[in-house]
C-alpha cells in the first residue's frame, strides 16, 4: 500500500502540487479577507464609532482587494509552472516577444487602465465609501471601490457602475467629500405671468432657518426659475428630503395661485 501511494504521488507529483498551490491561494485569500475586516470592526468598536470613516473604509477595501489579486495572480502562476508542457508553450510564445506583448497590451489595455486608475483613486481619494457624487449626469452614493471598477447606489436603489478610468480622467461633483452633510436643492419654474416676488415672499416665510428662496434666472418666454434650499441632512437622505421639500413648494404656490394657467 505505501509503494502504492509512494508510485502514485511521484506520478502525480506536478499535478498535485499545482492543485495545492491553488488551495493554499484559496485559503490565503479568505484568511487575509476575515484579518482585514476583522481589524476594520476591532478600529470601528476602539473609536466607539457606528461605521468607519470613509477615508479609512475606502483604504482597507481596496488594499484588501489588491492583496487578494496580487495572492490569485501568484497562486496561479505557481499551478501553472508544475506543467512542462506549458512551459514549452510559453517559451515559444514569448520567442515573438513583440508580437506577444503587442497582442497582450492590447487586449488587456481597458483592464490595466481601469486597474491603475483605480490605484490613483485609492491614493487621491476624489471620492470615498458613502460619498454622495455626480458623474456625467448619475447621481449616487459610493457604495464600493473596486480595483477596475466604482459601484454607485443612485435614488432609486439601482447600481450605477463606472470603470475607473473613467473617473480618473472625468469631472466629479462630490457634495459630501468636506462634510457628511448634504443641503437639499430644488428648482421650481414660474409661469410668466407669475408674481415671482411673491413667490420668493410666500416661500422664504415657509423656509427652515437653514432654508433660502432666490430667483436663480428667467428664460426668453419670460418664465422664471427659482431655487430652494431645505435644511442640510445625510448624503444618502438628500434625494427624500428634495422630494418632500419639492411637494411643500408646491402646495403652498397652488395655494396662493401663482401655478395656474394666465387668463386669456
Amino acid at each position: 500500500m505505501s509503494l502504492l501511494a509512494e508510485t502514485f504521488f511521484q506520478r502525480y507529483d506536478n499535478e498535485l502540487t499545482a492543485a495545492l498551490s491553488l488551495i493554499v491561494a484559496f485559503t490565503l485569500i479568505l484568511v487575509v479577507d476575515r484579518l482585514i475586516k476583522r481589524r476594520g470592526r476591532q478600529v470601528r468598536t476602539a473609536i466607539g464609532l457606528d461605521e468607519l470613516d470613509p477615508v479609512v473604509d475606502t483604504r482597507l477595501r481596496f488594499v484588501r482587494r489588491l492583496v487578494e489579486a496580487a495572492i490569485a495572480v501568484i497562486g496561479v502562476a505557481v499551478a501553472l509552472s508544475q506543467f512542462a508542457a506549458l512551459d514549452r508553450l510559453a517559451t515559444s510564445i514569448l520567442a515573438s516577444g513583440a508580437l506577444a506583448a503587442a497582442v497582450i497590451g492590447f487586449a488587456a489595455r481597458q483592464t490595466l487602465a481601469n486597474a491603475v486608475a483605480g490605484v490613483l483613486l485609492f491614493v487621491s481619494q476624489p471620492l470615498r465609501i458613502g460619498d454622495l457624487v455626480t458623474f456625467e449626469g448619475q447621481t449616487g452614493t459610493v457604495e464600493d471601490v473596486r480595483l477596475t471598477y466604482t459601484w454607485l447606489r443612485a435614488g432609486d436603489d439601482t447600481r450605477v457602475i463606472v470603470p475607473n478610468e473613467r473617473l480618473a480622467a472625468g469631472v466629479i461633483r462630490n457634495d459630501s467629500i468636506i462634510t457628511p452633510r448634504v443641503v437639499a436643492e430644488i428648482s421650481i419654474w414660474l409661469p410668466a405671468h407669475a408674481d415671482a416676488d411673491r413667490a420668493v415672499e410666500l416661500l422664504t416665510a415657509q423656509a427652515s432657518a437653514e432654508g433660502t428662496v432666490s430667483i436663480a434666472e428667467m428664460d426668453p418666454e419670460g418664465r422664471v426659475r427659482l431655487t430652494v434650499t431645505g435644511t442640510a441632512g445625510a448624503a444618502h437622505e438628500r434625494a427624500a428630503c428634495e422630494a418632500d421639500l419639492r411637494a411643500d413648494c408646491l402646495r403652498t404656490l397652488r395655494a396662493a395661485g401663482l401655478l395656474t394657467t394666465a387668463p386669456a
